[in-house]
């Protein structure tokens, strides 16, 4: 059976790469929301960026979880009768609340409004402190490991001397 740090560094590489995919397909998805692609210069909503970036990463939280699910976390069983999804939504919308925070300072406090900012602010910054609370997570709360019946049964800690 691999040690312990083997176990951590799999998944934290299976879920490193589910969650860039993940992101790249939102931080696509915001950016035409928010800026267009330079077609017509109108974007569907150039006015909203929060409500883009909410959307954009809703979409990628399912794409999230099936990678999660599927690949990442194939070897812990889901614990929860709808396979963790519940769960799994809740603490997204959680921690988007980093990466909205972000490029609201960006743009209200800041007055930084351009594609640069907005994707430095939220999809740099506020994804990466979004990351890694939503890796540790989704290991406590949504893929539980499952206990190996030699861990239930073991003895206590037996104390020193006897």
């Amino acid at each position: 059976m691999p040690s312990r740090a083997v176990r951590l560094r799999a998944e934290l590489g299976k879920y490193a790469a589910v969650s860039g995919v993940a992101t790249l397909v939102a931080l696509i998805l915001f950016n035409f929301l928010v800026h267009g692609f330079g077609v017509d210069s109108s974007a569907p909503l150039s006015g909203q960026p929060y409500l883009a970036y909410v959307l954009a990463h809703s979409v990628g939280m399912v794409i999230s979880y099936h990678g999660s699910r599927n690949w990442a976390f194939r070897h812990r069983p889901p614990t929860h009768a709808d396979g963790g999804w519940t769960a799994y939504a809740a603490i997204n919308v959680a921690t988007m609340v980093l990466p909205v925070a972000c490029l609201w300072f960006s743009r209200g406090a800041l007055n930084l409004d351009g594609p640069v900012a907005d994707n430095v602010s939220a999809n740099l910054i506020g994804a990466a402190l979004g990351l890694g609370a939503r890796f540790y997570l989704f290991r406590i709360f949504v893929f539980k490991r499952p206990i190996a019946l030699v861990e239930i049964y073991e003895d206590p800690v037996v104390p020193v001397g006897e």
